[in-house]
């Protein structure tokens, strides 16, 4: 079994960039060659062999020489060590033995292009790993008849990419009067020419673009300088991009980057919508984008941008998230046992990172759709070492779909005019980064407002608005201190909620919110040793929320009452220790330890040890396991002003989170992941008092006494003792809970021109729950508890997501998604009814016990984007059509049940098919 050769061009060819000679071997171990296979070669003597055939090249990809060494003459061999998969790809690059540090990047640069007819052991495709050679000479200089050495630079300037404006490393100028002395852009995408004057037809040649043909005219002792640009052969291709992300030691991180956030369908660009297609992850309504992640309600999974918790994430519910997509990079999803880091959830973490100021110039994007439009700026200022970034957007809604839901309103009576539909959204963010000798300072502000409702239009008319508004100012210093980094950090924020309720003559009702927020963050990160990492951290948060309450009634003078509602601090400290006692190993335990204040004198404390274990069977397979205890304060459905301060009263929610999974690196780049859950919930505090049911045990474990005045509330009654719930001052649901389910994730990541995966879901979710019991008349006979599915329990969740990127630069993609039904509790929607009779023994419809509810019928939806884009000298153009729901399917949210008194008993469904079209246009510079 010999080794095969591949030798280069001759030196001075235009193909090999003026390197003077780069050979390189294919080589054979001492053992033999080194084959990636469960079969190895036997060495027993009188056992036949496999007949084993090494890999060929069947395209070479030469290593230019840098044009910066040129003048040093440095030449001699890079050795590399390839691992060339089944298909003959070479899936890494390693250097072995290196030679200089730019002729080391240019081999391992060009390793990864070569293609090989793949090795085969008993005919079959193995991979295997050889060693590969680059022999680098030091290349002549390009002598044309007549000139020297010595000749003057006529020709210099930069190649680059047209629309990004990036450097092409490695570009090749041949002009048609002086072929034999090419030339070749370097690290910075600069060359230098020294051709004769005259007219020069300069022939530009680099991988990835169409080739260029600029004619000069050159001058002699005179430079000419130049700035070209190529078009690519796809813009922004989805390209496999190698990032220094952090080593992972979670149970479930899903990390998306790039066009995975902007470019799945359905998703209106938005990078936060894009969660609601992951594994563990349900929804209380298609197209509203607040994930219920494993069985829990909205409010119980935490969004994080930075680690700066984010009260309200998407606008409109409906409508994209409050952060601009160009400012955020990547996004981790925990669906659950999230780092400690992460503290007060009873659920997963959403946090967005954003992205890394760019110092090579000034960069931005504008957009503009039948929604919003929008703009990202950034540029840096090299003098000084800051850079500056702003972004915003703001909605058209008040013109288009505000104007479409007035004209669909009945005419009003002479001389009167309908209330004015309004939705209403803007956001902003603002950055401003300086570099201070090795440590970095950040300055981010970013908010939000969100109105919508019904506004009077003359003297006549009702007025019912809400507003929801918040700011935030982030400042944050990171430097390096002894053996790790320290972040230093602080947050100042302001939320306003506000109800605007106003009728003739006079009467109006306002309720103004403003919740005032303070913060501070110490973390740090030091590697001990080299198989043990430390992090360690500790917060402070201040809340502080002020009621004013506006009431007029009739022509009465308006009273005004402004009170403070709510006064809390949360005080909390996280560490960790990754500990990786052998190199299949890792081992990270976890404890966090929070106070929860609510003034006066009311305290809750909350001790959350955490463990993760991550061992690694082979380079493919990962097997992982977790668990945690977690503490939240009461949730409502969604995160509001107030609730969690006030709610403290009542306790705090508490749960454990167990799983278990695998990681597996398959064929071809997919990357398969499974996880099985099991997450007791042994404290509930879900506020949903949306109905007359779901009341738990008296004797339900509680860590606090309710006020007198609650526990009041909770002996009123009817029948046997049953609680009314209409009787509450103010409920309690208290209770308890399971959740399990087992997750499953095939995803092919950016690459190749196409990015994908196919997410399945199978979780259940219970609540402890006392309901009532009917007779066939509807009068309540009894009581009852059991083990129930929660308002938000969808069984089984599928979504199939693919993009592709044509060559003429038109990007299609589509998403399926699955989901069946909600059971039919009167929580979101009705409760299930029966025929029965009535008093008079007619027909009639009676409420279900809510142990034999239905389910609401599946759902399923079809999603498409397409694009298409051009290149222009200094930016690049897309045009795009994003729509959710393109089959305009129905999704039934409850059932009408109509009928009775001597009628016919009839069942319709309600709901309605959300879709949402998205027309427009970006461009980016």
């Amino acid at each position: 079994m010999l080794g095969t050769r591949a030798n280069a061009q001759d030196a001075g060819t235009p193909e090999d960039g003026g390197a003077a000679r780069a050979e390189r071997e294919l080589q054979r171990t001492d053992a033999g060659w080194a084959v990636e296979t469960d079969s190895p070669l036997s060495e027993d003597a009188g056992v036949p062999e496999p007949a084993f055939s090494p890999p060929a090249m069947v395209q070479d990809s030469p290593a230019p020489y840098p044009p910066a060494l040129a003048s040093d003459g440095v030449a001699g061999v890079v050795k590399l060590e390839l691992l060339i998969d089944d298909a003959g790809d070479v899936e890494s690059a390693a250097l072995v033995e290196g030679l200089h540090p730019l002729l080391d990047r240019a081999a391992l640069h060009a390793a990864p292009s070569l293609r090989f007819a793949p090795a085969t052991l008993d005919g079959l495709p193995v991979a295997v790993r050889i060693f590969f050679e680059y022999r680098f000479e030091a290349p002549a200089p390009g002598i044309s008849e007549g000139a020297t050495p010595a000749a003057p630079i006529t020709l210099r300037g930069l190649v680059r990419t047209k629309g990004n404006r990036r450097p092409l490393v490695g570009a090749m100028l041949v002009s048609d009067a002086h072929p034999d002395a090419p030339v070749q852009a370097d690290v910075d995408g600069r060359f230098e020419a020294r051709w004769p004057a005259g007219v020069h037809a300069v022939r530009i040649t680099a991988p990835g673009h169409k080739p260029g043909v600029f004619r000069e005219g050159l001058k002699a002792n005179e430079a000419l300088e130049v700035v070209y640009g190529l078009e690519p052969l796809i813009i922004n291709p989805y390209e496999t991009v190698v990032r220094g992300d952090r080593e992972r030691t979670e149970v479930s991180r899903v990390t998306l980057h790039d066009a995975e956030l902007r470019e799945v369908p359905g998703t209106m660009g938005d990078p936060f919508r894009v969660v609601m297609l992951l594994p563990g992850v349900g929804s209380m309504l298609s197209g509203v984008a607040y994930p219920v992640v494993r069985g829990s309600q909205p409010a119980a999974t935490g969004y994080f941008l930075d680690g700066i918790r984010v009260p309200i994430l998407f606008h409109l519910f409906l409508g994209p998230a409050v952060i601009h997509p160009d400012f955020i990079d990547a996004i981790d999803f925990y669906p659950g046992s999230p780092p400690p880091r992460y503290g007060r959830l009873m659920g997963g973490a959403i946090d967005g990172r954003l992205s890394r100021p760019r110092d090579d110039g000034v960069h931005g994007s504008a957009y503009a759709d039948l929604i919003n439009a929008g703009f990202f700026i950034e540029t840096p200022f090299k003098d000084t070492g800051t850079n500056v970034s702003l972004a915003g957007r703001y909605s058209y809604t008040p013109w288009l779909i505000a104007l479409a839901a007035n004209q669909l309103q009945s005419p009003p009576p002479p001389g009167r005019e309908n209330p004015k539909v309004v939705l209403d959204f803007w956001d902003y963010q603002g950055r401003v980064e300086q570099r201070l000798g090795e440590g970095t300072l950040r300055l981010f502000a970013f908010g939000s407002s969100d109105t919508f409702g019904s506004k009077a239009q003359d003297a006549w008319g009702d007025t019912a608005m809400q507003s929801i508004v918040f700011h935030r100012v982030d400042l944050r210093h990171r430097h390096p201190v002894g053996p790790g980094e320290l972040e230093v950090g602080g947050t100042w924020g302001l939320d306003r909620f506000a109800i605007v309720s106003r009728s003739p003559p006079g009467e109006a009702t306002e309720v103004h919110i403003d919740q005032g927020h303070w913060s501070a963050r110490l973390g740090y990160s030091a590697t001990l040793s080299p198989s043990a990492t430390l992090r360690a951290g500790a917060d402070v948060e201040h809340k502080r929320a002020i009621v004013e309450l506006l009431q007029q009634d009739g022509g009465s003078d308006a009273g005004v009452e402004v009170a403070p509602v709510a006064l809390g601090t949360f005080m909390g400290a996280w560490t960790e220790l990754v500990w990786q006692p052998h190199e299949k190993w890792a081992v990270v335990p976890g404890l966090r330890v929070d106070n929860y204040h609510l003034s006066p004198g009311i305290d809750r404390r909350a001790l959350e040890p955490r463990l993760t274990v991550r061992h690694k069977v082979s380079e493919a397979l990962t097997l992982k396991g977790g668990a945690g205890l977690f503490h939240q304060p009461p949730t409502t459905l969604i995160s509001l002003p107030v609730v969690d301060v006030g709610s403290l009263l009542l306790g705090l929610q508490q749960g454990v989170q167990l799983s278990v999974g695998a990681e597996w690196k398959a064929w071809r780049g997919l990357e398969v992941g499974l996880d099985v859950y099991l997450n007791p919930m042994l404290r509930t505090l879900e506020l949903t008092p949306f109905a007359d049911e779901g009341l738990v045990d008296d004797d339900t474990p509680d860590t606090g006494t309710p006020p007198a005045g609650l526990r009041r509330g909770m002996q009123l009654g009817d029948g046997g003792g049953i609680p009314d719930r209409s009787d509450f001052d103010f409920p309690d649901f208290r209770g308890s809970g399971m959740a399990y389910g087992m997750e499953f994730l095939l995803r092919h990541p950016l690459g190749d021109n196409w990015f994908g995966w196919l997410s399945y879901s199978l979780q259940r979710s219970t609540r402890r729950t006392r309901f009532y019991r009917y007779d066939a008349e509807g009068h309540r006979v009894g009581e009852a508890k059991a083990d129930l599915p929660f308002a938000f329990d969808q069984t089984h969740i599928l979504n199939l997501v693919l993009s592709y990127k044509f060559a003429n630069n038109i990007t299609l993609g589509g998403v399926l998604h699955f989901n069946t039904g909600r059971p039919e509790y009167d929580t979101l929607g009705t409760q299930t009814h029966r025929p029965g009779e009535d008093v008079s023994g007619r027909p009639a419809w009676v409420k279900a016990d809510r142990d034999r509810v239905d389910r609401l019928p599946a759902f399923l939806r079809f999603d498409v984007r397409l694009s298409k884009s051009w290149v222009y000298d200094t930016f690049s153009l897309e045009a795009y059509l994003d729509m959710l729901n393109v089959t305009l399917r129905r999704e039934t949210l409850g059932f009408e049940y109509e009928g009775g008194n001597g009628f016919p008993l009839r069942k319709d469904a309600v709901g309605f098919p959300i879709a949402l079209p998205i027309l427009g246009v970006k461009g980016r510079y």
